[in-house]
């Protein structure tokens, strides 16, 4: 077992309190967005065996079935399959979506054989990998995910009077003046209506703002209209109420594959996602913008997000799975109470045949290897466990309120 130290993204839309009271530090003044565990070389992790710190992908590289275990390299190959991460979004992030397998390994050699530097802003591909993912909320949380019903987003987009919407609202509705698309169907509808979206004019875009600036602040608009307050010259504030609002409770999530289009607007989740930084983004952000791959990318499939709860899993007393459709990463959680170690019904064992990394959320936790190693995590802290196939013990560190800790592996 190996405890983490991970690094903190200073991204410019990162809660400046979220994150820091999450893993009990002080503020530093400044945005932190997302802290990332795993062995990603955007960030990876730090592990000390030791010798000194090293860094985790390092680590993995010198011995892949060491670490990964061979089912797991013979599965995914000789990296770790996930990126794991707390996002704590202040303000909203980039409307965004993610390419498909070989949607980026085509636009990863594309972009390498142009020359274009990894680090480079207008990059779109930076590896070579698809980027499904999955957030679980750690308390409210508020997003957009996936297109709403053409019919609904022309209602929504009528309802605002602004003359320089009619060119959404018009694909919207195929123009013919309906409630629903007359040729095309929907997906065609809602191509020319995002398309439409990010060509607006700058005039357009300052009027729907000022407009949305009036709105019931409870109301269905108001969502928007706080998204307004921080990008009131973004053309993501239109193309953003293409999409359906959601809010997660504590403990639900929301799995997103590939070309769905999203953004997240405020709250603090666990993050899970195949190790990929791969992003095309359609606005609220002075980041790169590339319509037409962006396009390329984008599902165009309208209907509500389903909100996931957690399941029980058969075998693994204490263990609550949320089931996703891939085998790249698996999320599942167990809630220990807060009798201290060793009490009855308190300890949880789990299997180590895959590379995993727990985190602990809530309270403490206190991890013992099959050669009786321990170690104690304390909120916001992170341990890398080996595919050594030995199991590992879980038990809650008496805090009188109970533990909370995320397990995040593979299926082999």
């Amino acid at each position: 077992m190996d405890r983490l130290v991970n690094t903190v993204r200073p991204y410019a839309w990162g809660s400046h309190t979220a994150l820091p009271e999450l893993l009990g530090q002080r503020p530093t003044g400044e945005p932190q967005a997302e802290l990332w565990m795993g062995a990603h070389p955007g960030a990876p992790s730090r592990a000390d065996r030791g010798e000194g710190p090293r860094r985790l992908d390092e680590l993995i590289a010198a011995d892949p079935e060491g670490e990964l275990g061979a089912a797991s390299v013979a599965r995914f190959g000789p990296t770790l399959p996930f990126l794991f991460k707390i996002l704590a979004a202040g303000i909203p992030l980039s409307i965004q979506a993610h390419p498909t397998l070989d949607q980026a390994r085509a636009g990863f050699a594309a972009e390498n054989a142009l020359g274009i530097p990894l680090d480079a802003p207008e990059r779109n591909y930076r590896d070579a990998n698809h980027k499904p993912e999955m957030v679980c909320a750690l308390g409210d949380f508020e997003g957009l995910c996936g297109f709403r019903r053409p019919a609904g987003a022309a209602r929504l987009l009528t309802g605002l009077a602004v003359p320089g919407l009619a060119p959404v609202i018009e694909r919207l509705t195929a123009g013919g003046g309906t409630s629903r698309p007359k040729s095309g169907g929907e997906s065609e509808a809602l191509r020319g209506a995002l398309t439409a979206a990010l060509a607006l004019d700058g005039e357009t875009v300052r009027r729907t703002v000022e407009v949305l600036a009036t709105t019931d602040p409870d109301g269905e608009y108001a969502p928007y209209a706080r998204i307004a307050k921080d990008f009131p010259d973004d053309r993501g504030v239109i193309a953003g109420m293409l999409l359906n609002h959601v809010r997660l409770r504590a403990g639900q999530a929301l799995y997103l594959g590939a070309g769905v289009p999203h953004a997240y607007l405020s709250g603090v989740c666990v993050e899970l996602q195949a190790n990929s930084d791969n992003v095309l983004r359609a606005g609220l952000t002075p980041k790169h913008i590339d319509v037409p791959e962006l396009l390329e990318v984008v599902v165009f499939e309208a209907g509500a997000p389903e909100l996931l709860e957690p399941a029980p899993v058969p075998g693994t007393p204490g263990e609550e799975l949320y089931p996703v459709p891939i085998d790249e990463f698996r999320l599942s959680r167990f809630v220990l109470n807060g009798d201290g170690v060793g009490a009855d019904g308190d300890g949880h064992e789990i299997d180590g045949r895959t590379p995993q990394i727990l985190l602990c959320t809530e309270g403490g936790a206190r991890l013992t290897a099959a050669d009786g190693t321990v170690l104690d995590l304390a909120r916001g802290q992170s341990a890398f466990l080996p595919a050594t196939g030995a199991p590992t013990r879980l038990s809650g560190i008496g805090t009188g309120t109970g533990s909370t800790l995320f397990r995040a592996t593979v299926t082999v």
